[in-house]
């Protein structure tokens, strides 16, 4: 067999190649997304299962993918979730892309982190209207999950921890590099188009990578909603405020990730605004007190449509089947 060699030269040429790539990124307030690191595939396997399937919920019907769809940027594309018994959510779905570089996960942040969120809407009823220990009956009497979640965990008993480590296992695999954006960041200077580098330059020059900075362009802090004016809210949600107790972080929510933010309409915590362009304006507005042109909107706007990455390829599971046993969904209105 041919073995290709490199010679010194070359190898020294790639590496200052790569070197000046990673500078030019660390120059900049936004960083390139990286692949997932460390995970385990097994549980990974797991959890991509236990986050397709409906039998975690009170109906059968509602499983983690009906809120965070991954054909739909991890999002349902709808102002406020649709939970059981088409109960309608008070507040926009967040984007699962990207999730595991957020702060805090939820827009109040009450979960520290995946694994505490994954368990979070079993057991609300308003979404999967379950409980945990419904859910673990199911699970224990599918002798399919019963022999996987012992191979992952090695232990003969399934327990919540198990199942919203599996669940947030997977979520962790759920990256979305290599953006035109992460491209022109690592070198490729005609990956933007002028109008888009124009957007980026606006964008930081305005001030919105004070808070929309790092890998996920976003998730990392919390801040006003309604800064410089207020905002009239479709949503009876408070933010901070509800997890912490403090009257100064009402209206305090998780600032949003903008990576992929043109899957992930309608825009804000309440799902009100629908158009990418008027939510960039909306922002410009009551964040920033600037008031932008139609030119500096759009080219902003390009920019963002900039950071679509290359999205999960995701083959669906094959569930294991239920057995006489099992306990049945409850569809009763």
């Amino acid at each position: 067999m041919m073995q290709l060699k490199m010679i010194p030269g070359a190898i020294a040429l790639l590496a200052g190649f790569a070197f000046q790539s990673a500078a030019l990124a660390a120059d900049e307030p936004i960083q390139p997304i990286k692949p997932p690191a460390n995970i385990n595939l097994g549980m990974v396997e797991l959890g991509k299962k236990l986050y397709f399937d409906p039998r975690l919920s009170k109906s059968g019907f509602i499983s983690c993918n009906s809120c965070h769809n991954l054909s739909m940027g991890g999002t349902d594309n709808i102002p406020t979730s649709i939970g059981d018994k088409w109960q309608q959510g008070p507040i926009n779905a967040p984007t699962v892309l990207n999730s595991s570089l957020n702060v805090a996960q939820f827009w109040d942040g009450r979960a520290a982190d995946l694994k505490a969120q994954a368990g979070g809407p079993i057991a609300n009823p308003g979404e999967m209207a379950f409980t945990h220990t419904l859910a673990l009956g199911v699970l224990e009497s599918i002798p399919g999950y019963v022999r996987e979640f012992k191979q992952v965990f090695g232990k003969n008993k399934i327990d919540i921890d198990q199942v919203t480590l599996a669940i947030a296992e997977f979520e962790k695999t759920l990256v979305t590099p290599n953006s035109r954006f992460d491209q022109w960041l690592l070198g490729k200077k005609d990956a933007l188009t002028a109008d888009e580098q124009a957007g980026y330059k606006l964008f930081k020059d305005s001030g919105c990578v004070a808070c929309h900075n790092g890998e996920a362009v976003g998730g990392n802090s919390f801040q006003k909603m309604g800064l410089v004016e207020p905002y009239k809210a479709a949503s009876p949600a408070e933010g901070r405020s509800a997890v912490t107790g403090k009257d100064a972080d009402r209206f305090n929510f998780k600032v949003p990730s903008l990576r992929n933010v043109a899957l992930t309409y309608p825009y804000f915590h309440d799902g009100a605004v629908w158009d990418l362009k008027e939510a960039v304006q909306i922002m410009a507005d009551i964040q920033l007190g600037q008031r932008l042109s139609e030119q500096e909107a759009d080219d902003m706007t390009a920019y963002l449509e900039s950071l679509t990455g290359e999205q999960p390829q995701i083959v669906l599971p094959i569930l294991p089947p239920s057995r006489p046993d099992t306990p049945r969904p409850e569809v009763k209105s």
